[in-house]
């Protein structure tokens, strides 16, 4: 299910379901898409802290059914990630968000949503820099950014190569597949719930961020004990941010745990895609197919928004 594209003029909606975002990076953000020639509409709640939540959960499921159920709003920004999204995952009216299918694009904490979402709904979503942490703290590309954002005006297709960032094969092969994914620390706790993450002939997407190379090989270690990996048709690694041994003990590093988990399972597994918790970083969407090449060294995904 494809939400309808972007025109200039729209009002667009930023909110914040997981942790607080720090409202002077919010109000530095929000330029990037008023240039865009989007109005914007803050949450009534975005503005308050409830522990180490942007409120309580019954606010920020407000903001959000509100969000959605407004037919002026066109599409649903998410200001910072952080935690908290997957306390209001089984609260949402997942009927509503069928009936009016938007725009959702954030990352990080917003795992669990995207997930749940497009499990319970078939909506695609979109994994993209998000308001306050990514395009208000000054570090965010412009060019690659932007281009990011235009998926969302016209349906594309979006091609990641090595004109972007050097790719590693870790196994080579070609597939195409419904692309999914997003944090792996976040994708791991939805298994043994009822929004695990559906993996079967699917093309998985994984970044993560200040996790140790132990950490990350544990979170492998189940998925791989778990028969999930043997589902898939490919697989994506993004950046995996500041994962640097926090001790002087021997380390493996990231490749040789990619290696170890995701160099056997007959598919293709490719490595080095500036997505994830870095600059640039290159916008996806999940849940539409997507073509993995080796060969080409190349993902090519279909495009995410409807045709006019």
């Amino acid at each position: 299910m494809l939400a309808q594209p972007l025109s200039k003029g729209d009002t667009v909606g930023v909110i914040a379901i997981s942790s607080p975002p720090k409202m002077a990076e919010l109000h530095a953000g929000i330029p990037f898409l008023e240039e865009m020639g989007l109005r914007v509409e803050l949450g009534d709640h975005i503005e308050e802290t409830h522990a180490y939540f942007a409120g309580t959960d019954e606010a920020r499921l407000a903001d959000f059914h509100k969000m959605i159920k407004d037919p002026n709003i066109k599409a649903i920004f998410f200001a910072c990630g952080g935690y908290g999204s997957g306390r209001i995952i089984p609260h949402i009216n997942y009927s509503l968000v069928k009936a009016h299918p938007k725009i959702l694009w954030g990352f990080s904490d917003l795992t669990y949503l995207h997930t749940a979402i497009r499990q319970q709904t078939g909506l695609v979503t979109f994994h993209g820099p998000m308001i306050a942490s990514d395009l208000g703290n000054g570090k965010n590309d412009p060019d690659i950014t932007l281009a990011g954002f235009n998926q969302l005006f016209t349906p594309m297709i979006r091609m990641y190569n090595e004109e972007i960032s050097e790719l590693t094969v870790i196994q080579a092969g070609e597939a195409t597949g419904e692309l999914v994914g997003g944090n792996l620390t976040l994708l791991m706790s939805t298994l043994c719930t009822p929004y695990e993450i559906d993996l079967q002939d699917k093309i998985l997407f994984l970044e993560d961020i200040n996790e140790e190379p132990y950490q990350i090989d544990s979170k492998l270690q189940q998925l791989r004990y778990s028969g999930k990996l043997n589902q898939l048709k490919g697989i994506v690694l993004g950046d995996f941010a500041k994962s640097e041994p926090k001790t002087d003990r021997p380390a493996f590093t990231l490749q040789e745990i990619f290696t170890h988990y995701l160099s056997d399972l007959g598919i293709p597994v490719m490595s080095g895609f500036q997505i994830g918790h870095c600059q640039p970083h290159f916008a996806i969407p999940f849940g539409v197919s997507a073509a993995l090449s080796t060969d080409q060294k190349q993902l090519s995904i279909e495009p995410a928004v409807q045709s006019s």
